[in-house]
């Protein structure tokens, strides 16, 4: 979703004086680096490559205590690994265990083999992996179910996953929360329409008055420049996207920067997986009953997943326990924007919602 909007944000950066870029770019590597330290004795901290779905694919697991409950994430993008926001969730694994997964066409599983080795890149394939990585995480951890963490793009398997498979998951936990609703929502589209002709830009409102509302008939590169737009013209989300997104990559003591270079292409790679969403699946067809604890947490000011639709969906859903919240201050990325924002929710409503369960058990 956001390769063009990084390449263009990574080639100013790399304008740059290159010794000075080099230096701070070291300094802050070893600084997340002995920030993501785990050193306690009940603390595990495991990456690698598991044999998922016919392929290599990367799996880290991180926590200071493994009798926490275990979140585990399904990134956004599409084939954007999250992690590169290890050192801004760190505290996150004081209260959790924390497991990331670079999906296929993802981060380091990408990396390892390039496009050739990627496989099947599907969305039924993605849901296939997402519940041979559950079960790894189970026997790994000996734990009955984790809770599922989606965001973004993500949040389509997520919810998949959380109406098919209660008995293996605790809770279900969006954030940027994406309702594809078969092309019928115009909420993005129209705000998007408004800035652009608050902003003066002709060119670029023409093109996306061309191609309408109704996302579920675009190809892939009208996907990603209609995304390309929507970041551009919303400067909180341009400043995420600079600030939180890039920022993070290219500091993060768990990349290279071949490995940074690597991520732009895998989510390039991935494109094709958003007109395929928008093409065939309804949320609300899918369904909205959900058995088990439903949570979503959304960026107050997010333009590319707006609140406003996954709030019509959330009052829809039907759920043992369900809670909506706002981020302040937030557009996309609100999790990764405001990570303590964000574990304050996890603490807050989350964790309630697991111990009732654990003690109705």
């Amino acid at each position: 979703m956001f390769a063009a909007v990084l390449a263009t944000a990574s080639a100013a950066v790399l304008a740059a004086p290159v010794a000075g870029l080099a230096v701070h770019r070291q300094v802050k590597r070893a600084a997340h680096a002995r920030r993501l330290r785990i050193t306690g004795s009940h603390g595990i901290d495991e990456s690698g490559f598991v044999r998922i779905g016919g392929i290599d694919q990367w799996v880290s697991v991180r926590g200071e205590d493994r009798r926490n409950p275990v979140l585990l994430e399904v990134h956004g993008g599409p084939g954007a690994s999250n992690l590169p926001y290890a050192h801004r969730t760190r505290s996150w694994e004081q209260h959790f265990t924390l497991v990331r997964w670079d999906m296929r066409g993802a981060g380091k599983t990408f990396a390892r083999t390039g496009p050739t080795g990627q496989g099947e890149l599907t969305l039924e394939r993605l849901e296939a992996d997402a519940l041979e990585v559950t079960q790894h995480v189970r026997a790994r951890l000996g734990v009955d179910k984790v809770v599922l963490l989606a965001s973004s793009f993500g949040t389509v398997t997520g919810l998949r996953l959380a109406r098919r498979h209660p008995e293996l998951y605790a809770a279900y936990v969006g954030t940027d929360q994406n309702i594809v609703d078969g092309g019928r929502d115009r909420t993005a589209h129209d705000a998007l329409v408004d800035r652009l002709t608050r902003a003066g830009r002709r060119k670029d409102l023409a093109a996306v008055t061309a191609m309408g509302a109704d996302r579920s008939a675009g190809t892939a590169h009208q996907w990603s420049q209609i995304n390309k737009l929507t970041v551009g013209s919303d400067p909180l989300t341009l400043d995420t996207v600079k600030k939180v997104v890039l920022g993070s990559m290219l500091t993060s003591p768990l990349l290279t920067l071949r490995e940074v270079r690597s991520s732009m292409k895998a989510m390039e790679f991935c494109a094709p997986l958003g007109p395929q969403a928008t093409a065939t699946v309804d949320e609300r067809a899918e369904g909205t009953d959900f058995a088990l604890p439903f949570f979503v947490f959304q960026g107050a000011h997010d333009v590319i997943t707006p609140v406003a639709p996954a709030r019509r969906f959330f009052d829809q859903v039907s759920a043992p326990v369900k809670e909506f919240a706002l981020i302040e201050d937030a557009s996309h990325f609100a999790s990764f924007r405001h990570p303590d924002r964000f574990l304050e929710l996890l603490l807050t409503k989350v964790r309630p919602a697991l111990a009732a369960a654990a003690d109705a058990r």
